[in-house]
């Protein structure tokens, strides 16, 4: 949003004010948009609902996605007795080969039974490594269905107010669309331009007043932030952001405000 630069003032004192108008903002202001497809299942916060960070603004139906997270968890579940099942056998088939090895240092069976028994500990052994392979996707595919299952909650990225929302419960949305447009509301900030002859007399951490059209007999203080390094040269100008103490009722994000700045005299010699 483009800021422009007033006509200067005079204070009570006589020495030069500077006015400058700009937008009021704040540091978050986003749309929240849809992860995934799907049907709003219910709309929880409505325009001027205030909320916390990872409040619940809607749910998506989420119905089909937690059916198939049962499924998973029970296959995880099935895979977890199969590993232990398998790891078991391997046991069993490790004491026969040892009583085989024995056996064969007296001769009592063939090299080829011994060599069976040695097969059946290798093929038990594969097969317990096979299984955790197979609980390991298991997890996965879970996980995957978890995060799924997340993005049907529509949540606050930060606290604020809800400025405004786009959907109504019953619609299909596709993922991106967008939802919801949430807003901080605190601490509010200032943008306003000056002209280039404040380059290095207007500072970080300076006063100015801030007062808005609808009531401009109240004056707020607010302390400079951020002020540009460079100058634009296209308007010849700064750039500068302040941040408005306390939190004043008068003023909103969105609101065009004037900005009085009074330069000390040393600054302006």
């Amino acid at each position: 949003m483009a800021t422009k630069t007033a006509q200067p003032a005079e204070n009570k004192t006589g020495e030069p004010d500077y006015v400058a108008s700009g937008p009021i903002v704040v540091e978050n202001q986003v749309d929240v948009a849809a992860q995934r497809e799907g049907i709003v299942a219910k709309i929880l916060a409505d325009t001027g609902t205030p909320v916390r960070r990872g409040a619940v603004l809607a749910l998506l139906d989420g119905r089909q996605i937690g059916a198939d997270r049962e499924a998973a968890q029970a296959k995880l579940r099935s895979i977890e007795a199969d590993e232990k099942n398998w790891e078991e056998q391997n046991k069993m088939d490790q004491v026969d080969l040892d009583r085989a090895e024995k056996m064969m240092k007296w001769d009592l069976i063939t090299k080829e039974e011994l060599d069976h028994a040695r097969f059946k500990v290798t093929a038990s052994k594969y097969e317990v490594e096979r299984e955790r392979e197979n609980q390991l996707n298991a997890k996965a595919t879970l996980e995957s269905l978890n995060l799924e299952l997340e993005k049907t909650r529509i949540e606050a990225p930060f606290e604020g107010i809800v400025a405004r929302r786009y959907v109504r419960a019953g619609q299909k949305v596709a993922a991106g669309e967008r939802l919801f447009w949430v807003s901080e509301v605190a601490p509010l900030l200032v943008r306003f331009t000056l002209p280039e002859r404040f380059v290095g007399k207007a500072n970080k951490g300076d006063i100015v007043y801030v007062t808005s059209a609808a009531e401009p007999e109240a004056e707020h203080r607010a302390k400079v932030v951020q002020v540009s390094p460079v100058v634009d040269p296209a308007s010849d100008s700064i750039d500068v952001m302040a941040e408005l103490e306390g939190k004043p009722a008068d003023l909103r994000p969105g609101m065009t405000a004037n900005i009085r700045l009074q330069p000390s005299p040393s600054k302006m010699q």
